[in-house]
C-alpha cells in the first residue's frame, strides 16, 4: 500500500511537472504529461528494481521532473542489496545532475531579475540543493540496510544456536541413555555376583543338611548355621547394593516455559551431561568399596566348608591394587567357585593367584564331576559373559575352555591400572 500511494503522488507530481516544462520548450502540455505518468509510477517498482528507478530519475532531472521519484528512489537503492559500487556511482551521477540542473536553474532565475550573482553564490546555491536532495534519503537508506541485515544476522545466529543446542540435547540424551544401559548392564552384573554365590552355596548346604539330617545331627546343625549366615550375606549386599539404586541425583526441572526453548534445550543438555558426570562418579566410589584379593581366602574356605576340595596358591610378592582391579580378580574367582557348584558337584579346585610386576593373573581349574549330588540350580549362562566383561574392561584377557582331563579351566590377566598411570606420568 505504501508504494501504492508513493506511486499514486509521484505519478501526479510528474504529470504537473511534464506538462509545465513541455509549455516551457514549446510543447503540448498533453505529451508532457503522458511522459510523467510512467515515470512516476515506476515507483512501483522501486524494491524489485531500485537501479532503474534511479536511472529514470537522472534521465528526466534536466526537465526539473521526479523530485518524489529521485529521493525515494535513492533511499530503495541504497537500503537495498545492490553492491556499493554501484550504489556510489548512481549516487554521484544524481548528485551531479541536481547540481548542473540547480546551478542552471538558479543562473536563470537571477537573470530574469536583472541580477548576476557570482561564482561562488552559484556553487553554494547548488551544493545545498544537490546535497539535501541526495545525502538524506541516502544516509537513511543506509542505515535502514545496515539494520535490516543486522537483524537478519542475528536471526540467523539465533536458528543456528537454537539448531546446535537442539543437536546438544540430543547427543547429551544419547550420552545419558547410554549411561544407563552401562548402569543396568554393571548392576545385573553385580546382582549376578552377588547373588548366584552366596544362593548357590545356601543350595549346596541345604542339599548335604537334607543328606546329613538324620545320620549326624551335629554337622546338620553346622550346615544349618552355615546357610544363615550365608543367607544374612547375602542380605547384607543386596540391601547395599538396592541403597545405592535408590540414590536418584536431581534432575533439571521440566516445567521449562515452551517460550523459553532454547533454554530448556540447555538444561536438559546440562542435566543429561551431569547424569553421566554423576553416574560415573557413583560407579567409581561403588568400585571403591567392593570386595578385594585380601578377602579371597575367606571366598575359598566358604567353599571348602561347602563341602568342595579347593586349593589356593599365591605366587609372588603380595600387594595392592587400584580397587577396580582387586574387585574384578575377586569376582572372577566368585563366578569361576560358583561355577564348579553348579556344574560339577563334587570336584577339586585349584584357584591360582599370581602376582606380577605389572598385571595380576588368575586361574580356577577344576577337575571333572566327582559324582556328587546335583543340586538343581539354575544357569543364565551369563557367569562367563560377566568374566569375560569385566576383564576386557580393564584391558586384560580372558580365556575360559574344558581341560583335556574333563575338567573346566578359567583363566585372567588383568593389567594394574594404577601403576600403568604412574609409568604414563
Amino acid at each position: 500500500m505504501l508504494d501504492v500511494v508513493l506511486a499514486v503522488v509521484s505519478a501526479l507530481e510528474c504529470v504537473l511537472e511534464g506538462i509545465a516544462f513541455a509549455h516551457k520548450v514549446g510543447l503540448p502540455g498533453v505529451l508532457g504529461g503522458l511522459v510523467g505518468l510512467p515515470v512516476g509510477g515506476l515507483l512501483l517498482m522501486r524494491r524489485r528494481w531500485p537501479v532503474a528507478v534511479v536511472l529514470v530519475s537522472i534521465a528526466v532531472t534536466p526537465a526539473e521532473m521526479g523530485f518524489l521519484l529521485a529521493v525515494v528512489g535513492l533511499y530503495s537503492l541504497a537500503a537495498s542489496e545492490v553492491p556499493r559500487r554501484i550504489i556510489v556511482v548512481l549516487s554521484a551521477a544524481s548528485l551531479a545532475g541536481t547540481l548542473i540542473v540547480s546551478a542552471a536553474r538558479f543562473h536563470q532565475d537571477m537573470a530574469q531579475a536583472d541580477y548576476r550573482p557570482g561564482l561562488g553564490m552559484v556553487v553554494l546555491f547548488s551544493s545545498v540543493m544537490g546535497l539535501g536532495l541526495t545525502a538524506p534519503p541516502l544516509l537513511l537508506g543506509l542505515y535502514v540496510g545496515a539494520r535490516r541485515r543486522l537483524v537478519e544476522s542475528l536471526r540467523e545466529r539465533a536458528d543456528g544456536l537454537e539448531r546446535e543446542l537442539s543437536l546438544l540435547a540430543e547427543r547429551a540424551e544419547e550420552r545419558a541413555e547410554w549411561a544407563r544401559g552401562e548402569e543396568r548392564t554393571r548392576i545385573a552384573r553385580e546382582m549376578h555376583d552377588v547373588v548366584a554365590h552366596r544362593v548357590s552355596l545356601m543350595v549346596v548346604h541345604a542339599a548335604a543338611l537334607q543328606a546329613v539330617a538324620l545320620k549326624d545331627p551335629e554337622k546338620a546343625s553346622r550346615n544349618a548355621a552355615l546357610v544363615g549366615d550365608m543367607g544374612r550375606q547375602a542380605l547384607t549386599e543386596l540391601r547395599e547394593m538396592l541403597g545405592v539404586l535408590r540414590k536418584t541425583p536431581d534432575g533439571a526441572s521440566a516445567a521449562t516455559p515452551a517460550a523459553r526453548e532454547p533454554e530448556r534445550l540447555a538444561a536438559v543438555a546440562a542435566a543429561a551431561s551431569e547424569r553421566v558426570r554423576r553416574s560415573a562418579g557413583a560407579r567409581a566410589a561403588d568400585a571403591a568399596d567392593g570386595p578385594c584379593l585380601a578377602e579371597l581366602a575367606a571366598l575359598v574356605g566358604q567353599s571348602r566348608e561347602a563341602g568342595m576340595a579347593v586349593e589356593l596358591l599365591v605366587e609372588g610378592e603380595g600387594r595392592s591394587y587400584a580397587p577396580r582391579v582387586e574387585r574384578t580378580a575377586y569376582r572372577v574367582v566368585q563366578e569361576a567357585l560358583t561355577n564348579v557348584h553348579k556344574h560339577a558337584p563334587g570336584a577339586a579346585a585349584r584357584v591360582r593367584l599370581a602376582h606380577r610386576e605389572r598385571e595380576v593373573a588368575l586361574q580356577v581349574e577344576n577337575g571333572p564331576s566327582g559324582g556328587g549330588t546335583d543340586a538343581g540350580l539354575p544357569s543364565g549362562g551369563n557367569g562367563l559373559v560377566g568374566m569375560r566383561e569385566r576383564v576386557t574392561a580393564l584391558g586384560g584377557v580372558f580365556v575360559s575352555g574344558p581341560t583335556d582331563k574333563g575338567g573346566f579351566r578359567v583363566s585372567a590377566v588383568i593389567p594394574d591400572v594404577a601403576q600403568g598411570r604412574a609409568d604414563a606420568a
